[in-house]
């Protein structure tokens, strides 16, 4: 039995190589832990009772946006509401909270893209964040549509985008099974064709384009390290529990899949566990 002890962090993931399952490693402390190998085989994380913020590393009793302590939730730009609703954007208007990291992050390309995780849905992500955002997500194809200057007018073509299909991915059904193939593209040409104001009335400055991006080029397909889907899922927190341990059946996104339930290691972000395995 191998242990290690220290703070979860959101698992790294790359895509596999010649249609091979993604791999993942399990971020825990300063240690790197390959988690393809240990499929299959038995593993438990214990809570030690501590949460310390991802970002300052002070001792926290409750966890904010993935990790976070309170004054770093409510000062860092990268918890700001606009993260989860981007076109809210703010940076124009000069009321960033960190102008420098938004200037980085959200000054920067985005891609507008579609994906198959539980189904249909369009998201944006930063250039920067292809394929990661997807993997992240469980999505087993996906598509860029567009790139676009700022994260504000990605979320922008995003909402009117949204009108016409979902923009979020079910969870539960993502880790049920692998969402029947779809034909991207077309999808995309439907979509366009059914929501033409997205691309309307947009609040371009001097020198702003988007591109739209050529399907035959830009389209992904990913594979996930699964034995076995849960067929009913149950959800797992150090929240109500201090232990989570079973049989490691496959990862997928960024949940680990047990034959005793499911449990979001991003959501766990900063919380103190142990983890053993055989």
């Amino acid at each position: 039995m191998t242990s290690v002890t220290g703070n979860l962090r959101k698992m790294p993931v790359e895509p596999g190589e010649d249609g091979q399952a993604a791999q993942y490693s399990l971020l825990i402390g300063d240690k790197k832990i390959p988690l393809n190998p240990l499929l299959g085989t038995h593993i438990s994380l214990e809570y030690t009772g501590i949460i310390n913020c991802v970002n300052c590393g002070r001792k926290t009793k409750k966890s904010f946006n993935q990790g976070h302590c309170f004054p770093c939730m409510k000062k860092l730009a990268s918890c700001d509401s606009c993260i989860v609703k981007p076109e809210l954007c703010h940076y124009h208007e000069g009321t960033c909270r960190e102008p420098e990291w938004g200037k980085a992050n959200c000054m920067s390309p985005h891609i507008v893209y579609l994906a198959n995780s539980s189904g249909l849905k369009v998201g944006i992500t930063r250039k920067n964040q292809v394929p990661t955002r997807w993997l992240d997500q469980g999505a087993t194809q996906a598509l860029p549509i567009f790139e676009v200057p700022t994260r504000r007018l990605a979320g922008l073509v995003e909402v009117g985008l949204a009108k016409h299909v979902a923009d979020k991915t079910d969870w539960r059904k993502m880790l049920k099974g692998t969402a029947d193939k779809l034909d991207l593209a077309v999808k995309a040409e439907e979509l366009l064709g059914a929501a033409p104001e997205a691309l309307e009335d947009l609040p371009l400055e001097d020198g702003q384009a988007i591109q739209r991006l050529e399907a035959t080029d830009a389209d992904w397909d990913f594979e996930f390290p699964v034995e076995q889907h849960p067929d009913k899922v149950k959800s797992m927190t150090f929240d109500k529990l201090d232990k989570v341990e079973g049989i490691l059946q496959g990862i997928k996104g960024q949940y680990l899949i047990l034959d005793t339930g499911v449990i979001n290691i991003r959501r766990h972000g900063g919380y103190e566990v142990t983890f053993s395995y055989d």
